[in-house]
């Protein structure tokens, strides 16, 4: 057997083989060349002193040998003439209930609003270039959701809601590097993360299941308080008597829907604010204690940082921190501005960006009250077109440098930033309410005391950061993972509530498709 060790090494150490052997065989006191392989389990970065270190768990093959293992999938069935399960959405949470639905011996139909990973950069880019917004494919919209082209991170705080470890093993299985095992952050990166949700796509197909794109749907039929099937643009209609809804936080029609048929949904708090992009060798010399100009050194990963305060008995954090990033264009249609972050694998563009938002709660929305359920996802509404009317009805974005935003200054010009579409200067206070803007000018003042050089007029803020989590919750039950009121229908993942990034999303996905196949059994 293996021997499992914790070390702690210079960067210079984890990142080279032939210096990590030498100082193990240090450590046990035996000869360098008696020591086979060594396999790195986990990797962390400890930056809390100068001196930064590496923290591994490794496992040495000492006079033993190593035998390389893949990843592999699991044994998926031939699903093609079973019983059929509708999944709406082809985010994590669709796509992975999907391969657990095979796994059981169900056949799902997945049903995606948006396009395929290929023809969905088109939209993307018209967004960019053209200010164009198409209502079912963007950033948001489209084959692996929102995570497909804003960023991969794999990183979940929430051990609690399943098996994380297989999650990301599928992933690797799908043709994710095997780094992502071993990693404490896990990133896949938007540059790499298309393939592999192709990959999935075409596992799905391969064994009988379907993923119809271009296929919105429109109204989810219902008798008797139990699901028969969905109707879609076309007026088609597909039939079914389970149905796993994950659309996304972002499917507002989808909400609309279910509180126009009076099937039960309740607001949600979530969190609101601007994405910040600073030089990622600030936030290096920050988070590195390194110098500004000479840089991190080539054994370190651009660094990421995280950051929560209490201002006014409100939180205010970090969200979403994409080191070596840009900032992306996500409205999800005409008449609003919205923004989100992403990295590619290597993370090596200049800049760092982060949401920095505000946590908000139900009395929030009292302003619209009239609209129920809604009043959280109106709430947001309101913000994202505010910001597109403010910063000429295009999709620039209101832009303002950090200091002259917590001093009320609007900034004399702003220098480009990583955001295509380019900016408007704005004063951001404008934006928001007022306690939405208060809490941000202090909090931005307090992080400057936390992280000397974060608060910075190099730093520019993007507004609005708007789409951290679903407005709106759709209960279930917790044992059967139905909705409470209507059988059959399981809500799930993060448009539902019940998630909050890729991984917990793709656990949830399994989750709801568990119950589903033993409901059909």
């Amino acid at each position: 057997m293996p021997r499992e060790l914790q070390l702690q090494v210079a960067p210079e150490v984890a990142a080279q083989q032939p210096l990590l052997v030498d100082h193990i065989a240090k450590l046990m006191q035996v000869k360098p060349e008696e020591i086979r392989h060594v396999a790195i389990i986990k990797r962390s970065i400890d930056a809390r002193q100068k001196a930064i270190k590496i923290n591994l768990k490794v496992a040495v093959y000492w006079n033993e040998d190593y035998t390389e293992t893949t990843t592999k999938l699991p044994d998926y069935k031939d699903v093609s003439g079973k019983q059929e399960v509708i999944i709406i959405g082809a985010g994590p949470a669709g796509l992975f209930a999907a391969l657990q639905l095979i796994e059981l011996g169900v056949k799902p139909i997945v049903l995606e609003r948006g396009k395929d990973v290929q023809e969905r950069r088109r939209d993307l880019k018209a967004i960019n270039r053209d200010h164009t917004v198409s209502e079912d494919s963007n950033y948001c919209y489209g084959e692996g959701g929102a995570g497909t082209y804003s960023d991969g991170k794999l990183y979940t705080r929430s051990k609690k809601r399943g098996d994380v470890d297989r999650i990301l093993e599928l992933f690797v299985g799908f043709g994710a590097s095997e780094e992502i095992l071993v990693e404490a952050h896990p990133h896949i990166g938007t540059n790499k993360l298309p393939k592999i949700i192709k990959s999935i796509r075409e596992k799905i197909i391969e064994f009988g299941g379907k993923v119809l794109f271009d296929t919105r749907v429109t109204d989810i039929l219902v008798k008797n308080n139990e699901v028969e099937g969905v109707v879609t643009q076309n007026d088609d209609v597909i039939k079914a008597s389970k149905i796993i809804l994950a659309t996304g936080h972002s499917a507002r029609d989808i909400f609309e829907l279910l509180d126009r048929k009076q099937i039960f949904i309740e607001a949600k708090p979530f969190a609101l604010g601007v994405r910040a992009e600073h030089p990622q060798s600030l936030i290096d010399s920050i988070q590195y204690s390194c110098d500004y100009n000479t840089g991190r050194g080539e054994f370190l990963p651009p660094a990421p940082y995280s950051i929560v305060k209490q201002v006014n008995g409100r939180g205010m954090y970090s969200f979403c921190m994409c080191p070596g990033g840009v900032i992306a264009p996500c409205a999800t249609s005409p008449g609003e501005v919205v923004t989100n972050g992403w990295s590619p694998s290597k993370r090596d563009q200049e800049t760092a960006n982060s949401g920095i938002v505000v946590e908000l709660k139900l009395e929030d929305f009292a302003p619209f009250t009239k609209y129920g359920a809604l009043a959280g996802m109106e709430f947001q509404k309101a913000i994202e077109q505010k910001a597109w009317h403010l910063a000429g009805e295009t999709q620039r974005v209101p832009a303002q440098r950090m200091i002259d935003f917590t001093q009320s200054k609007v900034s004399a010009e702003i220098p480009k930033t990583s955001y295509v579409p380019s900016t408007t200067s704005v004063e951001l206070g404008q934006v928001f309410p007022g306690f939405i803007t208060q809490v941000l000018r202090q909090g931005f003042v307090d992080f400057g005391k936390s992280m000397r050089g974060y608060l910075t007029n190099e730093a520019i803020l993007h507004a609005p950061e708007s789409r951290t989590s679903s407005p709106v919750r759709i209960p279930r039950d917790n044992y059967s993972l139905e909705h409470l009121q209507i059988k059959g229908l399981y809500p799930c993942g993060e448009g539902a509530g019940y998630a909050g990034g890729i991984i917990s999303a793709a656990i949830d996905g399994e989750k709801c498709a568990i119950k589903c196949a033993e409901s059909l059994s």
